[in-house]
């Protein structure tokens, strides 16, 4: 387990992420090549995440025809944003990810920006704990235009039932990799949000909503694009 996984991984986001394919494509894509380059690491994370589905994770997050919880969180400029602020404009698409280091993340935060415009006057705001100058990182990467937010020490993530504990034997593995989440994150712990969308309508009620504790599942986009439309509706 070396730094090559990283650039071989990388090698393999830009070889997939502009692809005219569903997410679940260019995702498998990235858990396929995983498997190749290691894997013992791939099998690690199999075993993680069967730990993280028969424990329940995420099962007590917000459920649909709940409040969404509010916030207030830095952007990638330094400025505060509050949802209320957000749904004063218009109903709002919140997406948790890991961060800027995650293939997975880099492609589904790709793709966000892909369905941006045509979703709106909704608006998307993406959630990681990563401090700012990683937020930018995976802004100016994935073309976007909306928001990237820091959720400080995970603490929001907490507070939805969505942030998880790394147990030593994957930490390990993703250290040794070279992904250096505590640096990235600007703290000392192990904990990383499980990867979600909320569909928040402007009554501040969820419409719907995706958690899944496999990171290499998202919301498809197409999905997304019709939950942000039927809001409107």
């Amino acid at each position: 387990m070396n730094q090559p996984i990283v650039t071989a991984l990388e090698q393999a986001v830009q070889h997939v992420r502009d692809r005219d394919v569903p997410l679940a494509e260019r995702l498998n894509y990235i858990a396929s090549q995983v498997r190749t380059l290691s894997p013992e690491f791939a099998n690690a994370v199999d075993t993680f995440v069967d730990r993280l589905e028969r424990s329940g994770a995420g099962d007590q997050a917000p459920a649909v025809g709940d409040v969404m919880p509010s916030f207030i969180l830095p952007d990638d400029q330094g400025r505060l944003v509050s949802l209320e602020q957000l749904l004063e404009v218009a109903p709002v698409v919140v997406a948790f990810h890991r961060g800027h280091w995650c293939p997975y993340c880099r492609l589904n935060a790709a793709g966000l920006a892909q369905i941006e415009n045509d979703i709106k006057p909704v608006q998307i705001v993406a959630i990681s704990a990563e401090t700012q100058s990683y937020t930018r990182e995976l802004k100016a990467e994935s073309r976007a235009n909306f928001p990237f937010l820091t959720d400080v020490s995970n603490g929001y993530a907490l507070s939805l039932n969505l942030a998880i504990w790394v147990d030593d034997a994957m930490s390990e593995l993703i250290a040794s990799v070279g992904w250096d989440i505590p640096k990235y994150q600007g703290s000392d712990g192990w904990i990383l949000p499980i990867p979600s969308v909320f569909v928040v309508g402007q009554d501040g009620l969820i419409k719907a909503r995706h958690v899944d504790p496999d990171y290499r599942r998202r919301l498809e986009l197409n999905d997304l694009r019709i939950a942000a439309r039927s809001v409107l509706a």
